[in-house]
């Protein structure tokens, strides 16, 4: 069958038949050419190398690091990179960005040439160095913590109340200013979780935060591996597609955040339904969204997957496990944070109601200087509804793969996002990865582009004329 194509086999166990074509796209077995490819490991290479000289650099220029913490020396949170650190322009920060971003596309074309074991090596690598680096790019870490210290510290409910609530506090000067009256969009659990160390210095939080992304990046890539193998795809590929991606690690992993949590425990959820762990996996489906309501988008094409004898069955035991994790949060939550906790759909919906030109649609109108009125708004959120039951009505109808249709779900929300941010794109790559259309690729490049070019207007100082930003 065509990789195109619904897969062939069984729907609990998630696996599949390639015809002898679509194998030879998805899986290159180990052959002589790999030790004349070169370019391609100077490629993959060249990734740590220069996410090394960003994270080098970041310790003594500003345009790398939030604006809160600038100069990152004078916080305790340069790390020990700044014993030879430097100052790069504008630029040279821009054309170090370009090069990154053009070694992963190229790289990852003719990726199968490279042993895993040297993308595995790599990895790691530029892990560690964006670990040990200063934070680079975003400020939500700081927010992380002012909202688990007004849970844990000030006994103030963090979705009800924004950090102003809490005074001059030690995160105040972190955080952003639009986020210091934003209450929490964040999942109960994720909040839970980082009140375990809310009362360390900022530095300390944020080392910690880093630490947990790099575990969950970690975590994810192995299920990657897992799952691949379990779906008879080239694991090696999916675990380069996401661990070297520098929008992933740059900013998922300089910048701590919990969507490389959120993506650990989603993963999980999908490998263990592939394996017909299918309770489990329900389970884990809703901790990803308990961590951040982005996982949620997984669910229903888990869900609705299956129409061969015994698909009622797994659908039972996706939703059994399911709705006792989500029985057990709520009531954990409805403790913690009583009735507040229902604001955050709220929250989240202003929040995306006060982006600019950070996203696709946002971009566009920018640049054509046309005004976002209710009614745009409107019709973009109609085209994301259609979009999703679109693709959840072909996973029913058993014509696409239901990790296909969660992939082009998880495009169809970056792509309609009124606030998009660059770490964003991480959400589908671990579903591409593990999908079966090379559609899905393409998309994968459009959206790292893009993340690209938002790294790019970010270091530029003064904003961009064109967009009056």
């Amino acid at each position: 069958m065509s990789v195109d194509a619904p897969l062939g086999a069984t729907p609990q166990s998630g696996a599949f038949e390639l015809t002898h074509r679509g194998a030879a796209e998805l899986r290159h077995p180990l052959d002589g050419t790999r030790r004349q490819a070169w370019r391609e490991h100077l490629l993959v290479t060249a990734i740590p190398v220069l996410g090394l000289l960003l994270c080098v650099a970041g310790t003594r220029t500003n345009t790398l690091v939030p604006e809160s913490i600038r100069p990152v020396t004078a916080t305790k949170m340069a790390g020990p990179l700044q014993h030879i650190g430097f100052t790069l322009g504008v630029p040279a920060v821009i054309g170090v960005i370009l090069l990154l971003f053009a070694s992963y596309l190229l790289a990852m074309r003719s990726i199968d040439r490279v042993s895993p074991r040297f993308v595995i090596g790599a990895i790691v690598a530029l892990n560690v160095i964006v670990l040990i680096g200063p934070p680079l790019f975003s400020t939500d870490v700081f927010s992380y913590q002012a909202y688990a210290r007004m849970f844990a510290v000030y006994h103030t409910n963090p979705y009800t109340h924004g950090p102003a609530a809490i005074g001059l506090d030690q995160t105040y000067s972190y955080i952003a200013s639009k986020w210091i009256f934003t209450p929490s969009v964040y999942g109960p659990l994720f909040t839970l979780m980082s009140s375990a160390f809310a009362s360390t210095t900022v530095a300390t939080s944020e080392l910690i935060f880093k630490l947990i992304a790099v575990c969950a990046s970690g975590g994810t890539l192995y299920l990657i591996w897992r799952a691949a193998r379990a779906r008879g795809l080239n694991p090696g590929r999916g675990v380069a597609m996401f661990g070297l991606n520098p929008v992933v690690t740059l900013y998922g992993v300089g910048g701590g955040h919990n969507d490389l949590l959120m993506l650990f425990f989603t993963t999980w959820g999908v490998y263990a339904i592939i394996t017909q762990r299918e309770r489990a996996g329900g389970a884990l489906l809703s901790l990803g969204a308990a961590i951040k309501l982005t996982g949620a988008v997984v669910f229903p094409f888990a869900l609705l997957s299956g129409v061969k004898l015994g698909a009622a069955d797994r659908r039972h035991r996706i939703v059994v496990g399911a709705a006792a994790t989500v029985a057990v949060i709520g009531v954990v939550s409805y403790l913690a944070f009583g009735t507040g906790i229902l604001q955050m759909p709220g929250t989240l919906q202003a929040v995306q109601d006060k982006g600019e030109w950070q996203s696709v649609p946002g971009f566009l109108f920018a640049v054509t200087r046309m005004s976002v009125t209710h009614a745009v708004r409107l019709v973009v959120d109609v085209l994301l509804a259609g979009a999703l039951l679109y693709l959840l009505r072909r996973v029913w109808q058993g014509t696409m793969d239901w990790i296909d249709g969660a992939a082009w779900a998880m495009f169809a929300v970056l792509v309609t996002a009124w606030a998009m941010l660059p770490w964003y794109v991480s959400w589908m790559i671990p579903l591409v990865a593990l999908g079966t259309s090379p559609r899905l690729w393409k998309a994968t490049v459009f959206m790292t582009m893009v993340a690209c070019g938002m790294m790019i207007f970010d270091v530029i100082p003064h904003g961009i004329p064109l967009l009056n930003i």
